[in-house]
């Protein structure tokens, strides 16, 4: 042993006592296998109709009534059911050619349609009420794109940067276009944007009813939206039947269907916080898009994503397949045993192997709502009739100045062949 290097010596004893420990070890003994440390996986049971007049009983003080308020009695249940007869239906309903539905899909209430012509092709408890969470932003954001111009720059507040919940990172002194506020909105589900939005609206309880009117225009007559960004609150409902109905009036507009299909942004950063001693600028950043079907699925349209204590995880989203446009939705959802988006990939497969005209109800005429212009679907084309409220780009920029070359050139040489005909004139 080499006594000058003593880290070597210490590393050599140590090493020839693992070895004389292992020759001496008792022969390992099988052991049983370690109990489950979750409850195995059992789709929940809706038969009896539990929900067919509010949510489940909340596990928290989410939906305590301010001090002096009382809670809102429960919407009525309208008879007969909107959407059709078997609409009325609490369990599983299929067509009757169809096979048995998907499998590890936990999802309390969920519902599959064509976002074109509203056929409801499947659905579980299709008007039974539970929390939208942030779903509820999907009727936030068809508000805002009727009411606000795009361009319109606003500046962040303290009450945008402190509002609860999920934060797309605006602050105080920042300056911020609608189009931003909008893609954060329902892109990365910032409830500070959502807060930013509403305060143009005329603030919270303005915004609340204005979507609240905008639901009970499309025939969302389980919908009763609290709060703008989904947190929940007293009377807060939806149904699975609603949603889809709420995300087909929203795809009518092409700028939603644009930004929920748009992976990443940047987004602008804001000054130093003067509440802050010291606060540093804040440089502005990237924001991707949290819903992971947009990237996982073929022909995904994009969607909305939504999760609170009270409402579990809850899916909204949009996909394309072979000339038909399907939305799927899912309400009381948990991320066991597939995540959300994993149990809508699916629901749409089974979707799209049902055979038209084979559903089981309807969704309602989209042209319900005045505002809308009809059920037709939008597409984010170049061009739109909203593009007048949208700041030119640097490729807008481009493209006129390309042209402006274009012409100038054609005159130049068209002025040439002229000058060169003139002087053959006069040679001759």
């Amino acid at each position: 042993m080499n006594t000058r290097d003593p880290w070597r010596a210490v590393a050599a004893v140590l090493a020839t006592a693992a070895v004389l420990a292992g020759a001496v070890a008792a022969p390992a003994i099988a052991q049983p296998p370690a109990p489950p440390t979750t409850t195995p996986f059992s789709t929940p049971d809706t038969g009896d109709c539990a929900q067919r007049t509010k949510p489940p009983a909340p596990i928290d003080a989410s939906e305590v009534p301010a001090p002096g308020e009382r809670a809102p009695e429960p919407l009525p249940v309208p008879s007969p059911a909107i959407g059709g007869k078997r609409m009325a239906e609490c369990g599983v309903v299929l067509p009757d050619s169809a096979g048995s539905v998907p499998a590890e899909i936990s999802a309390t209430a969920w519902v599959v349609a064509d976002l074109d012509t509203g056929e409801v092709l499947a659905a579980k408890d299709p008007h039974g009420r539970y929390r939208p969470a942030s779903t509820i932003k999907v009727l936030l954001a068809t508000v805002a794109l009727r009411a606000l111009k795009l361009d319109t720059v606003v500046t962040g507040t303290a009450a945008d940067a402190d509002v609860e919940g999920t934060r797309v990172g605006i602050g105080p002194g920042g300056r911020y276009t609608n189009r931003q506020l909008l893609q954060a909105l329902v892109m990365a589900s910032g409830n500070d944007a959502a807060h930013a939005l509403s305060a143009q609206l005329g603030g919270d309880q303005v915004a609340v009813a204005k979507m609240n009117d905008l639901a009970r225009s499309l025939r969302a007559l389980d919908t009763r939206a609290a709060t703008p960004s989904g947190l929940d609150g007293p009377g807060m409902s939806t149904s699975a039947y609603d949603l889809a109905a709420l995300f087909r009036e929203a795809m009518t507009e092409p700028r939603f269907a644009e930004f929920i299909r748009t992976e990443q942004i940047d987004f602008p950063g804001f000054p130093p916080d003067p509440r802050i001693p010291g606060d540093p600028d804040h440089p502005g950043f990237v924001i991707g898009n949290d819903n992971h079907l947009l990237y996982n699925y073929e022909g995904a349209l994009g969607g909305k994503t939504g999760f609170t204590d009270d409402a579990r995880q809850t899916f909204v989203a949009g996909a394309e397949r072979g000339g038909r446009r399907l939305v799927v939705t899912l309400l009381k959802a948990d991320v066991l045993p597939l995540r959300p988006w994993e149990q809508a990939a699916r629901l749409l497969d089974y979707g799209f192997a049902v055979q038209r005209g084979a559903g089981v109800g309807a969704l309602p005429d989209a042209s319900a709502a005045p505002s809308s212009g009809g059920p037709t679907l939008a597409a984010p084309p170049a061009g739109a009739p909203g593009d007048r409220d949208m700041p030119r780009t640097g490729s807008d920029a481009r493209d006129r100045a390309r042209i402006f070359f274009i012409a100038a050139g054609v005159f130049v040489v068209l002025a040439l062949l002229v000058a060169a005909r003139s002087v053959n004139r006069r040679r001759r």
